[in-house]
């Protein structure tokens, strides 16, 4: 009997084991599944994405290898690109149980339901918001499953280094999209010592008119920049463009650029009007890259033949359709770890009772996380290429198309891809090689830009309200060849002008300056007073014979030095005699004298050594002394007839013949620069001697050099002469300090070159004793915008 009942026991666990494990199967893979989708249905955008989500739910229902015969549902509603109403139509979705939401294509209301997804744990999709600043870091359950402007920004930045403009003018809308790509535009741009020199956001609403765009229009003619980026809506930016055509703006020398929104409409509503066709020529398009394959041309066969070639397919209808499919993927993926579809309601959720809001039927996705972690690791291909997430959320290998507006349709000039920047090879093929961004590998096929020409514009223009620099100059009395007002004009000339014009005119963008004359022309201005009028304001820059010195660029900034210079000191000389007796100068009296001893003492010396052993040292002392003298003058032609037999004596006289190798060569090396060379010679023998000295010294006025006597060399001030011109340098020179001149002057070297040739009798004694150059100065801002540009360096060098 027990045995009995323990086998009907075991009988009936195994049948409700079963039935239990049946019934689990069942409820992880549901007949049908929900999604929504949510978008605006009239938009450029939205009529190709409506199309694309139909298709691509019809071919995953096909497809019984994906989700196994589970169903997918789309319920879609229409946000009209209005946060409210989006806000509105999502919380209608969620009463249907939607497991993820496809959209939106708005990033202002991407910016708003992504706090609903984050509540409710639902997966949002969005296939067209691009505003970088949506990241998984704020809204964790949003999944851009398109390229972010972050990048699309960088593209531009580098199209825009490319050509070499440095500025360039943003229009916008002034919304999350528009304001939040043009930051990222500007910071993009700002890696790349280029900026954004003026930016005008236009109203979101349909408010705006042509006469409020006329006048945007106007701001922006009036600016430097002639490079302008165009960040709007597809209708706003066909007023824009339309508008500028009219105040011919879309002529030559204007570089117009415009965001994906372009390409769209090219793409979809191909071929437009004439008159709009005629009002983007020239313009450069960004549109989001999408790799050639057999799927892609399969599809977009069949979504000809399903519109009839009404709507063109565009990069953001196949991200759309990829969505779909992505989901797909992953809720496969999630009922096969076992996932359950299940909600719950939201506790902090006020009770509905009495209230026509039925908020009960708002709930939380259970297994949401689980979704999300499955659709971002996920890894298909698509129509789009491959769909992979980095660790940022974003789409791996983002690429765009740089596209050319010509005639009634458009070309294709390169590719931008993050991996190796501008190319005229597709991306994919890059993909496979190491990357290389050197500039040598930066290219683009050649333009057409607006007003039809090859020639690259050059991005800037004079503008007509710029504000023009107040930049001071010098008026100098003495070395007027590096500086001097023109008489009777408000012109300059001289060297330092000459580098500072050539210097601009290889500058990228416009400087619009006026030379403002400083000095009252009597005599050379003070250079440091000219220095402190920039610190306070009262000049924006300063051009001239200015040098560069620590006590200057501790409060100002200077250019590269485009002239070396340096403290010299300058005296007279005189001409040493070169007479008759000429050939006694080699050696000094007491060197003369030295050497008849040595001649002498060697003379002795031998005669000592050979007069017992030599018969030719022997004889009368007359003749003995004839023979000393005759014998040691003898050896300096190495002519002496006298044979040596005493060791010791020829070991001497060897020494001795050495020496007077020597001293021969000496004396005929010296007397023959005596003869071939002017020998000089002045009492001041540099920057030592003279402070040595008690004689006064000159200098320029208004030069460094008087403050760097005083505090440096220590000279006192009372030594100390102020010289106006070259011609007083010379006067002063040639009085000499004993009749009211000066013993020498000090300058910097380029005026003292120009002074030593017109002027014979003087000459620059000892060596340069201070290093410095020749710059240009203004406040740190301003001397890098000037002269960040390589040309202008390498000029300024």
């Amino acid at each position: 009997m027990n045995a009995v009942r323990f086998v009907s026991y075991l009988f009936l666990f195994c049948v409700l084991f079963s039935t239990s494990g049946y019934s689990r199967n069942v409820s992880s893979r549901p007949a049908v599944v929900h999604i929504g989708a949510i978008f605006t249905f009239e938009s450029t955008i939205g009529r190709v994405a409506k199309t694309a989500i139909q298709e691509a739910v019809k071919d995953v229902n096909a497809n019984s290898s994906i989700l196994h015969g589970t169903e997918l549902k789309i319920h879609m509603q229409n946000s009209n690109c209005s946060g409210f109403l989006g806000l509105a139509e999502v919380l209608k979705l969620t009463e249907n149980d939607v497991i993820a939401i496809i959209g939106p294509q708005s990033s202002v209301v991407a910016h708003i339901i992504s706090h609903v997804a984050n509540e409710l744990q639902v997966p949002l999709l969005s296939f067209a918001a691009t505003d970088p600043t949506l990241n998984s870091l704020q809204f964790p359950f949003f999944v851009r499953t398109t390229q972010s402007d972050f990048y699309q920004m960088a593209a531009i930045s580098e199209v825009v280094d490319h050509y070499g403009w440095k500025q360039v003018t943003a229009i916008f809308i002034d919304n999350d999209y528009g304001r939040n790509g043009v930051s990222a535009l500007g910071d993009r741009l700002a890696e790349r010592r280029c900026r954004i020199s003026y930016k005008v956001g236009i109203p979101p609403d349909s408010g705006v008119n042509r006469g409020d765009i006329t006048d945007i229009l106007v701001k922006v003619a009036l600016m430097e920049s002639r490079v302008v980026i165009v960040h709007v809506y597809p209708e706003m930016g066909f007023k824009i463009f339309s508008m500028a055509n009219h105040l011919e703006m879309m002529g030559n020398g204007w570089v117009w650029i415009a965001t994906d929104w372009l390409s769209s409409v090219l793409d979809s509503a191909s071929p437009l009007p004439s008159e709009t066709m005629d009002s983007v020529q020239g313009v450069l398009v960004l549109r989001q890259h999408t790799p050639d394959s057999d799927r892609k041309r399969a599809f977009s066969s069949r979504w000809h033949k399903l519109t009839g070639g009404s709507l063109g397919l565009h990069s953001y209808g196949l991200y759309a359709y990829d969505s779909v499919w992505l989901i797909a993927h992953a809720l496969d993926a999630f009922f096969n770890q076992g996932g359950i579809i299940s909600f719950s309601n939201d506790s902090r959720l006020p009770s509905g009772e009495g209230s026509s809001l039925h908020l009960e039927a708002i709930s939380i996705f259970d297994d949401g996380k689980l979704l999300l972690k499955n659709i971002l690791q996920s890894d298909l291909v698509g129509l789009t290429g491959r769909i992979k997430f980095g660790i940022d959320g974003s789409l791996i290998l983002p690429a765009y198309d740089v596209v050319n507006v010509i005639g009634t349709g458009y070309r294709r000039i390169g590719y931008w891809s993050n991996y190796s920047g501008l190319s005229i090879t597709p991306p994919e093929t890059l993909y496979t090689k190491p990357p290389n961004r050197s500039s040598a590998n930066q290219k683009l096929y050649n333009a057409i830009w607006p007003g039809d020409t090859l020639l690259t514009p050059r991005g800037w223009a004079f503008a007509n309200n710029g504000k023009q620099l107040r930049i001071g100059v010098p008026i100098r009395v003495g070395f007027r060849e590096f500086v001097s007002q023109v008489q009777g004009t408000d012109t300059f000339k001289g060297f330092c002008i000459d580098v500072f014009t050539a210097a601009v005119s290889l500058l990228p963008y416009p400087v619009q300056y006026q030379f403002v004359p400083f000095g009252d022309g009597k005599e050379n201005p003070s250079y440091t007073e000219l220095v402190n009028k920039i610190s306070t304001g009262f000049f924006d820059a300063a051009v001239g014979d200015i040098a560069i010195v620590t006590k200057r660029t501790k409060v100002l900034d200077f250019t590269q030095p485009y002239v070396t210079s340096g403290l010299v000191v300058v005296a007279p000389f005189r001409k040493l005699n070169s007479g008759a007796w000429a050939f006694l100068r080699p050696f000094s009296a007491r060197m003369w004298i030295v050497t008849a001893c040595f001649f002498l003492v060697v003379g002795l010396v031998v005669w000592i050594l050979e007069h017992r052993i030599n018969d030719e040292f022997r004889g009368p002392p007359k003749r003995q002394v004839i023979t000393v003298l005759w014998f040691s003058l003898s050896t300096l032609f190495f002519a002496h007839r006298e044979n040596t037999m005493s060791s010791l004596a020829r070991f001497v006289l060897l020494i001795w013949l050495f020496v007077v190798l020597i001293i021969n060569s000496s004396y005929t090396a010296s007397l023959t620069s005596i003869f071939t060379v002017q020998q000089l010679s002045s009492p001041i023998k540099g920057i030592e001697s003279l402070k040595e000295s008690n004689e006064r010294v000159g200098y320029q006025v208004g030069s460094f050099a008087e403050y760097y006597l005083r505090e440096e060399v220590g000279i006192p001030k009372s030594r100390l002469v102020a010289l106006g011109s070259p011609e007083a340098y010379a006067d002063a020179l040639k009085l000499g300090p004993e009749k009211g001149g000066v013993a020498a002057i000090v300058d910097e070297l380029p005026y003292v070159e120009l002074f030593l040739s017109r002027q014979c009798t003087f000459r620059i004694v000892g060596q340069e004793f201070t290093k410095s150059g020749w710059g240009f100065v203004r406040t740190c801002f301003l001397v890098h915008l000037f002269f960040s540009h390589s040309k202008s360096k390498a000029l300024l060098h």
